[in-house]
């Protein structure tokens, strides 16, 4: 007993070295640290204070997905009527991504003459709440849809031959080097600015654009209905759940965060609504979060989502205790290895850190699990909100304390 009540006085005065030097005073710091095997809280700061969370919201959103989603995702739901082959959308934003290409959709069809698609279900908005409008033609804010295709976006290219996926917007890029924007505001009108480079561009998504798409892939047979055939609908299923997921996090993936919110609300409902999956979560397994957060998107892109320190850690230490650690490791960002998180630390070549970070302009947090010297793993987050400084300034001194803890304890 002794010797652990040194190292938590160890720790302790160390983080509060940290925390109360000048680099810190003019930010906002929230820091918790818990030992999961021993059920004792280590250190806390701030602790039960709201920030702004940025991308670890998608710790919760990790949760949402291994609460509610099976091992492979739902790619649609579909029934057959006569000859008719009728499909409504899930979410699954894997379906001809450029990333995971998956075709498992357009393998269903083919066996049929007509599909109708209903795409009415969907009952969100294309940009989430407190979404920063001028993010509209940036890689990472593709819109939210109910029947993605190509992950929402067009891919140009233009090494020595202008290439266009998909096709059906080639006549629509106009290469102007003098431009800034990537795409008008209103319309699916494309700018590309670059040489030797492949750039990617959101679409502008609505059902006309979903059924041109779809009868580009498979002519002639497509068609929208108003509503779904009264037939039991089955569920087809595409790629790994886990291959998305881990995607997701090493990635920080704003598009596939805000699907897996939808994909989670088709497990319980026929409306695809992000904050069905929400209000599910915190009602059927979150009751006992001590703060609730205001927990407004699937990817952190949201200013208007807040969160504490001890939620993240509640959260990260209800998948630590439920999902076998190899697996759940897999699914961070890891120290040396991969992903958003890999900038910390090129020193070691085993990871010592498994999280997942979190950076909006002026905020940087970071929330996982650290591996210790001595073989334990601890549950940690810590939040600063309203720095002025560099971001890579507030990395390189959040390195270091973790590093120190990790030699520690």
């Amino acid at each position: 007993m002794s010797c652990k009540a040194s190292k938590f006085k160890t720790i302790a005065k160390n983080i509060d070295s940290n925390i109360s030097s000048d680099f810190y005073e003019n930010q906002f710091t929230g820091f918790f640290i818990y030992d999961p095997e021993t059920n004792d809280t280590l250190y806390k700061h701030n602790s039960d204070k709201y920030f702004t969370p940025a991308s670890n919201t998608k710790i919760f959103t990790l949760y949402s997905a291994l609460k509610t989603l099976p091992d492979s995702i739902p790619s649609l739901k579909y029934s057959i009527k006569n000859d008719t082959l009728y499909m409504e959308g899930t979410g699954d934003p894997s379906f001809l991504h450029p990333y995971f290409k998956d075709s498992t959709a357009l393998k269903l069809t083919s066996a049929y003459k007509k599909v109708g698609v209903y795409l009415d279900n969907f009952q969100d908005t294309p940009f989430g709440p407190g979404w920063a409008w001028e993010d509209y033609d940036t890689y990472f804010s593709p819109e939210r849809s109910g029947f993605p295709m190509y992950g929402n976006i067009v891919e140009v290219s233009n090494n020595s031959i202008l290439k266009v996926e998909p096709v059906l917007f080639k006549d629509d890029i106009n290469i102007d080097r003098t431009k800034s924007i990537r795409r008008d505001r209103n319309k699916n009108r494309f700018y590309y600015n670059r040489v030797n480079d492949t750039i990617q561009i959101p679409l502008i998504i609505d059902n006309e654009i979903i059924k041109k798409l779809w009868n580009q892939v498979t002519p002639n047979k497509i068609f929208l209905i108003s509503k779904m055939p009264i037939n039991k609908k089955e569920v087809l299923y595409s790629i790994s759940s886990d291959s998305l997921y881990k995607r997701m996090m090493a990635e920080s993936d704003n598009f596939l965060a805000e699907q897996i919110l939808i994909l989670a609300s088709s497990t319980i409902s026929d409306i695809l609504q992000s904050s069905l999956a929400r209000e599910h979560i915190l009602k059927n397994y979150l009751s006992d979060l001590k703060h609730p957060p205001r927990w407004v998107d699937g990817s952190g892109l949201s200013r208007y989502n807040l969160f504490t320190p001890e939620s993240f850690v509640h959260v990260l230490k209800k998948m630590y205790t439920d999902i076998p650690k190899d697996r759940l490791f897999n699914l961070f960002p890891a120290t040396s290895v991969s992903g958003t998180f890999q900038h910390l630390d090129k020193g070691d070549s085993k990871p010592f850190i498994y999280a997942k970070s979190g950076s909006l302009g002026n905020n940087y947090n970071l929330s996982g699990y650290i591996i210790t010297k001595s073989g334990k793993t601890l549950i940690f987050s810590i939040m600063n909100n309203h720095f002025t400084k560099r971001t890579s300034e507030v990395k390189r001194k959040l390195s270091s304390l973790l590093k120190e803890i990790s030699k520690t304890y």
